[in-house]
């Protein structure tokens, strides 16, 4: 019983803190804010996602260069916030321009500084070294900076919310009546019935409740919201799964006590968010 209310009591805190950074802007009644809130919030995040990804490469025996590869998702992060800034006349993609530029430098340096101080590196693996230390940028940089995008059109919180939906009916559908396991080698706890109700159940969710949120996307606009919220959250799961068993450990971290590290509670939203944007953009645009 004391474990269930460490699990629930964490769960709140991040739930209150994820939530209130995506709602600040309205709720203050200013854009400029609320992004600001969000893109603080969201930095927290993949400095956590970034230590606790080189924590486990580093325990492969990689050397990593572990402060280069920070400086590139900070820098990440904040150009895809720039390109992002809220602006009156409203629209997904709305960028700015001076984000963008930012952002194609920050791709080519990176790799530039990377391979040159690579030189100086007493390891004799470059080419593993080099994509370690690169590898946050495209994993958790630009995932993470793409949720400002989807907030300026109110579908952040829809997204968040049918990840929980699915996880949470995937939970219940598996305990309920699990019989086969969807991947033994990655996952064996997740059973193909319980990854079946969860989707369902998030596409019904979608339908249901994502017209609250924003009323231009037709209904089969959520189904496919829906389904790829599931599918693709699932597919995030066994993902970082796959990842965690090639190193040994169970959970990314421990920052939430009875849900694991930044990794485990994120792993589904950094591979959606990049595919909903795409789609969005065909819906707003």
């Amino acid at each position: 019983m004391k474990k269930f209310w460490i699990r629930t009591a964490s769960a709140t805190v991040y739930a209150v803190l994820f939530v209130g950074s995506i709602c600040c802007g309205r709720l203050l009644h200013n854009p400029t804010a609320g992004h600001l809130v969000l893109l603080a919030f969201l930095m927290f995040v993949a400095m956590g996602c970034t230590f606790e990804f080189y924590r486990m490469v580093r325990g492969q025996g990689s050397c990593p260069h572990v402060w280069l590869g920070y400086c590139y998702v900070a820098v990440t992060l904040l150009s895809l916030g720039m390109m992002s800034w809220p602006s009156p006349a409203g629209g997904l993609w709305r960028i700015n321009w001076n984000g963008l530029l930012l952002l194609l430098i920050v791709a080519v340096l990176s790799f530039v500084v990377t391979a040159v101080r690579q030189l100086w590196s007493p390891s004799d693996q470059p080419f593993r070294d080099i994509a370690y230390t690169l590898l946050p940028v495209a994993y958790i940089a630009l995932p993470l900076g793409l949720m400002p995008v989807l907030n300026n059109e109110n579908m952040l919180l829809v997204v968040v919310v049918l990840v929980w939906v699915c996880d949470s009916f995937a939970y219940m559908g598996g305990s309920l009546f699990g019989r086969h396991t969807m991947w033994q080698r990655h996952s064996p706890g997740k059973t193909w019935e319980g990854t079946a109700f969860g989707v369902l159940c998030c596409v019904a969710a979608a339908i249901l409740a994502g017209p609250l949120f924003n009323s231009t996307p037709r209904w089969y606009d959520w189904v496919v919201t829906g389904l790829v919220c599931g599918l693709l959250g699932t597919l995030g799961d066994l993902v970082e799964s796959m990842l965690k068993r090639s190193v040994g450990v169970k959970d990314s971290g421990s920052v939430m006590p009875g849900h694991g590290g930044f990794l485990d509670r994120f792993d589904s939203l950094l591979v959606i968010v990049p595919v909903v944007c795409c789609y969005m953009l065909f819906i707003f645009d």
